[in-house]
């Protein structure tokens, strides 16, 4: 092990060097595998010779881009440290394009990039990761562009209501109160992209569709981009329904975190059975996401992390 430091420089470098939330500084340890802190006006990185050459040299880089362009994205920390470690960041992608013009929407880590490219690549994807990767976030904004760019006349949201067991008539109010609670994260996802009045104005059209999964039965969607989160919790059945609702010209996204099944013990997921299944066809990918993925608060890998060794150490001693 070893130690480098350097000089931070001008005070106001550290926030837009080290990115919300530490944001770049975590993508610089998580490709290097070094310990990176920030102490007295200086930055001090820690671990294995080669990792901590490679972390000093994409700092100073990265310390150079600030001071000619005084902005830095995580695209920047991304193409240098792809340049350093000899690999690609990731395919090259454009920025999501999205109603709300001050919104701009990239993906953060290598993994995320790949999972914007597949899925504007191919008619069907599935995404599989922990909280917190961007599976459903992204998966909306790619359809908020495609609704913008008029690939698609419509946008169709979809998650299944487990813990109504997809019989909401005992909730109070009409159906879209009943739904609510289950569809909020993407009604939250939506109106980050689309100005409040536009996106009432899309479902008043019939533009945009936010739907529990027991309401797909029996229905076509051409020309129409479909996104079913939480996919883990649909049953077999559900899953096969929901895919054969796919028309002409249309696009579907299913994402979901398999260690996060809320379904009986004895019902076997949905997205488990599809993607061993559906292995091999043309046009569908799988994309799997992990916790270097997770661009949430900080603190959200390491819960990850410590929730992922506890069931492989139940695992272990079950097994004796």
């Amino acid at each position: 092990m070893i130690q480098s430091t350097l000089p931070l420089g001008e005070p106001q470098f550290a926030l837009p060097l080290f990115g919300a939330r530490d944001e770049h500084l975590r993508i610089l340890r998580e490709a290097f595998s070094v310990a990176i802190t920030h102490r007295d006006g200086e930055i001090r990185i820690q671990g294995e010779p080669s990792g901590v050459e490679r972390a000093t040299g994409a700092l100073e880089e990265l310390k150079d881009v600030l001071a000619r362009r005084g902005v830095l994205t995580a695209d920047d920390v991304q193409q240098v440290v792809g340049r350093l470690r000899g690999t690609d960041s990731g395919p090259s992608v454009t920025p999501i394009d999205v109603f709300n013009s001050h919104r701009r929407i990239v993906p953060r880590t290598p993994g995320q990039a790949r999972y914007v490219d597949a899925v504007r690549r191919h008619p069907l994807t599935f995404a599989i990761g922990p909280a917190g990767t961007g599976k459903t976030y992204l998966a909306v904004a790619l359809a908020v562009e495609a609704l913008k760019g008029r690939s698609v006349r419509k946008i169709v949201l979809v998650r299944p209501a487990v813990e109504a067991g997809e019989s909401l008539g005992f909730l109070p109010g009409d159906l879209q109160a009943k739904i609510n609670p289950y569809l909020r994260p993407l009604l939250d996802a939506l109106h980050e992209m689309i100005d409040y009045d536009l996106v009432k104005r899309l479902m008043e059209q019939d533009a945009i569709e936010v739907v529990p999964l027991a309401y797909m039965r029996g229905r076509t969607l051409n020309e129409a981009f479909i996104i079913l989160d939480e996919a883990q919790n649909a049953t077999v059945a559900q899953m096969k329904m929901f895919l054969t609702r796919m028309g002409a010209d249309a696009k579907i996204v299913v994402s979901g975190d398999v260690t996060q099944i809320d379904l009986r013990a004895e019902t076997r997921s949905g997205l488990i059975d599809a993607i061993g299944r559906l292995k091999g066809i043309d046009g569908i990918c799988e994309v799997q996401l992990g916790r270097g993925d997770i661009v949430r608060h900080r603190l959200v890998q390491d819960i990850v992390r410590a929730y992922d060794d506890s069931s492989s150490g139940r695992a272990k001693k079950a097994r004796r």
